[in-house]
């Protein structure tokens, strides 16, 4: 079973360069696009995607309008943004309401393809550069951490951008492990997503 995969974007040759891109992973199949969000209902009710690809910066009905719609209405359905590294106030949006993950526009290929295999697989993606920005813009302060040690070198390497995979790698534990650590990590610190996770944790445990 494939993985189906759905862009918005609207740049016509940027969704060329996606669908091309698509194509190269037997794991990934295109089922759909559209240059904005004014019709997820329909884009999603008709594509069945598994995986949105989802723009923030769209004429009309934005990234984060999308966003919004998909996890209000369809939250079994994953969403990566696509980002330019200086949308700080609008990265930090869609961290607040629930996306898988982050990559940028300018990531490698093979990192974007690697990105929704893991988001699918119920991870969460961040670019280093959007982590780093993230940890800019909180101050920390001094409360009580509630997280293990171990939860917390999950997060902490997390927060550098590595995959599911390659903490798990890092710290010798199966990708399962590493997944049930940060299911413990939402849990404890009462977020949904990875950004959230990490937003919280550098505004008020990281010293």
């Amino acid at each position: 079973m494939t993985i189906r995969v759905f862009i918005y974007d609207d740049s016509h040759p940027r969704r060329d360069s996606l669908k091309a891109l698509l194509e190269l992973s037997p794991e990934l199949s295109f089922c759909g696009e559209a240059l904005n969000c004014t019709q997820v209902k329909k884009d999603m009710e008709t594509c069945f995607p598994d995986v949105v690809l989802m723009d923030i910066n769209m004429p009309e009905a934005d990234g984060i309008v999308g966003l919004k719609e998909i996890r209000q209405n369809y939250p079994h359905i994953k969403v990566l943004m696509q980002t330019v590294f200086d949308d700080h106030d609008k990265i930090f949006e869609c961290i607040r309401n629930g996306a898988s993950g982050y990559i940028l526009k300018k990531d490698p290929a093979q990192r974007i393809l690697q990105a929704i295999q893991e988001v699918y697989d119920g991870g969460a993606v961040m670019n280093p550069g959007i982590a780093l920005k993230v940890l800019e813009f909180f101050q920390p302060q001094k409360i009580s951490n509630p997280l293990s040690k171990r939860e917390t070198e999950v997060l902490q390497l997390l927060a550098e951008g590595m995959s599911y995979k390659m903490v798990a790698d890092k710290l010798f534990l199966s990708f399962n492990t590493v997944n049930t650590h940060v299911k413990h990590i939402y849990e404890k610190l009462h977020v949904s997503s990875l950004g959230e996770a990490i937003a919280f944790y550098y505004k008020n445990f990281h010293s």
